[in-house]
């Protein structure tokens, strides 16, 4: 049986159990430090409380402890892994291999701590993840840029590694950990979770004759990827945890994306429940009825999942567009109606692309029926333009409120006992010293009303089990007392089975660590990111030369700053092994930011790859 493993991101604790709440079989959060998401650190309490939250329901809590480490970082680093084994993380996301010698430190102070390989470390090929498996790790995260195809042949070679796939939500231009631009132009270091998003910006397209082929357009902006409907497809391949990015996002999108994927898991599990399982446990019923359109998106993007698409960036805006709500039909004063089906409400955000292809939002100040009062009317608005709604008042509000309830069913089975009785669940029974008073008239629906009031727990009773014979009047304060027992009880066998399995695990992976495979290769030795003592050791003793220290401690005079599965030629129509028109433009090309700093673009047809140099 495969398990299906949803993995929510978690921006804080609110968060985190939002997503649990709403459907998730995992989240993960940022630690205080040394996240990949500089601005989503949570302190040690706040992601102990998730872990507890989390383990009721037999899901999972990863930290993120995902960049690049300097001398300087490495005994805080370790005493951060300490604590974050003391609460029972299941596992931590890291980049930096001197991080590889922690389980064992672990192990030997009688703690536990599985590491997983975030994408960090750049994780496209066999060879890599086969790699990643000689040195203990128990799950990779893939690359995003990965086919469906790819991801199968990784999970043939690999069986043995667990595979997690992103499925939903922003998408780096550049392969992750890869990607120098930022430092380069900011001395904001992605690898050091502090991204200024240069790919979100907007460029100049110029030939080597100082001719502009594309100005003033967002060229290496990605839309969102959505793959919706590919997660059954990708459970085929081989992939068991199937990742929504958004450490950053806020609540509202954590709770609609997450509930939407959720549901359709579900669905497959429904439709092959003899192959695959959730990887958690309860029931959620929901307030709402999600909707990934009404959520931040940039529009959707399968990427590469079924290879390579012509439509996975988005050149306009790298801003939310929404959903299509229809086209303006007529305008009149200062009001205008739309041809659609949409509902308005006042409050409610509305955008389109002008003329010029500049997004251009403002707020609905009233709406009746289909007609829309701006607080303003653009000037650029006319009919027949297309508008999204980027803000939806009434479902943000329907998700500002509790909007979802997780419940684990159980069966009850209560029976007299010797001295008094005993109620059983899940294996756990707890009883109570009482005397066996003969009924006068039925009890049954008074304990059934008793022992189900489990309100405020994270089960629900689907069945109480009362032997044919039963006739014994019990006070409800016992009946009461029997359920909060087993409530008690139940809780603290799920805590220690989930503490005993996460041991497990770590030991596991220590054990299957082992058999030495060649380190990857990188034609440019700063990709391995060396940035301590301890990293450059793990290298030395693999026999890695040279040892080149990482991009932030020694940048490049000539060096890539970025590698893209994204290429501009196929994207322009000017791929001619994919169909397109033979160039007209004379290459190199590059791409000019607004303050005229100049990148150069390398077309590596063999590797169908674009590479962004830092050299004009």
């Amino acid at each position: 049986m495969q398990t299906l493993e949803l993995l929510s991101p978690a921006k804080n604790l609110e968060c985190g159990k939002a997503a649990i709440d709403h459907g998730a079989d995992a989240v993960y959060i940022g630690a205080p430090r040394f996240g990949a998401r500089a601005a989503a650190g949570n302190s040690i309490d706040d992601i102990a409380q998730l872990c507890r939250y989390a383990h009721l329901f037999g899901a999972k809590v990863y930290v993120t402890v995902n960049t690049i480490l300097y001398n300087e970082e490495l005994s805080s680093v370790g005493r951060l892994l300490e604590q974050l084994s003391d609460i029972h993380v299941d596992a931590v996301l890291v980049q930096d291999m001197a991080l590889t010698l922690e389980p064992s430190r672990l192990l030997a102070l009688g703690k536990s701590l599985p590491l997983h390989a975030s994408t960090q470390t750049d994780n496209r090929s066999v060879e890599k993840v086969k790699w990643l498996r000689s040195l203990g790790f128990k799950r990779v995260v893939l690359a995003r840029e990965l086919s469906i195809d790819e991801i199968a042949e990784i999970h043939r070679e690999v069986p043995d590694v667990e595979l997690e796939v992103f499925v939903h939500g922003a998408l780096c231009v550049s392969y992750s950990g890869l990607c120098y631009a930022s430092h380069h132009c900011f001395g904001r270091s992605a690898n050091r979770g502090e991204c200024a998003q240069i790919c979100r910006m907007k460029f100049d397209l110029i030939d080597s004759n100082n001719q502009t082929i594309v100005r003033d357009r967002y060229l290496l902006s990605l839309k969102d990827m959505c793959q919706f409907d590919h997660l059954e497809a990708l459970a085929d391949a081989g992939a068991v945890s199937f990742k929504i990015e958004g450490r950053l996002k806020d609540i509202d999108y954590v709770k609609n994306v997450t509930a939407a994927y959720s549901q359709r898991l579900n669905q497959i599990v429904a439709a092959h429940p003899s192959r695959f399982c959730r990887a958690s446990k309860g029931n959620c019923r929901y307030s709402f009825t999600p909707n990934l359109y009404k959520t931040f998106n940039r529009g959707y993007t399968t990427y590469f999942a079924k290879g390579r698409q012509s439509d996975i960036a988005t050149f306009t805006t790298p801003k939310s567009l929404g959903e299509y709500v229809g086209y303006v039909k007529e305008i009149r004063g200062r009001s205008f109606s739309v041809a659609g089906t949409a509902v308005f409400a006042n409050g409610d955000g509305l955008c389109y692309l002008d003329d010029q292809e500049q997004l251009v939002g403002f707020r609905v100040n009233k709406a009746e029926n289909n007609r829309v009062y701006p607080q303003q009317l653009p000037p650029s608005l006319h009919e027949g333009c297309r508008l999204y709604r980027n803000s939806d008042q009434v479902f943000q509000q329907l998700l500002s409120k509790p909007s979802s309830e997780r419940r684990i069913p159980i069966t009850m089975e209560l029976k007299a006992t010797n001295d008094g009785f005993a109620l059983t669940a899940e294996g756990v029974t707890v009883s109570i010293a009482s005397e066996h008073q003969t009924a006068e008239k039925p009890q049954r629906d008074n304990i059934i009303r008793q022992l189900t009031k489990l309100g405020g727990t994270p089960y629900e009773c689907s069945e109480v089990v009362l032997p044919a014979d039963f006739n014994y009047f019990i006070p409800s304060s016992q009946l009461s007392a029997l359920r909060h027992d087993l409530v008690d009880a139940l809780m603290v066998q799920q805590l220690a089975t989930h503490e005993a399995g996460i041991a497990q695990t770590a030991a596991s992976s220590q054990q299957s660590a082992g058999n030495p495979v060649p380190v990857p290769s990188y034609a440019l030795p700063y990709y391995y990111n060396i940035s301590n003592s301890r990293s450059r050791q793990f290298y030395a003793e693999r026999q890695l030369k040279p040892l080149a220290p990482a991009f932030e401690l020694e940048a490049q005079p000539s060096s890539i700053l970025m590698q893209c599965r994204h290429c501009l030629r196929f994207a322009l129509g000017y791929c001619v092994r994919n169909g397109g028109k033979q160039p007209t433009w004379k290459e190199p090309l590059f791409l000019q930011l607004a303050n005229g700093k100049r990148f150069r673009l390398q077309f590596d047809c063999r590797q169908c790859q674009m590479n962004v140099w830092n050299e004009a």
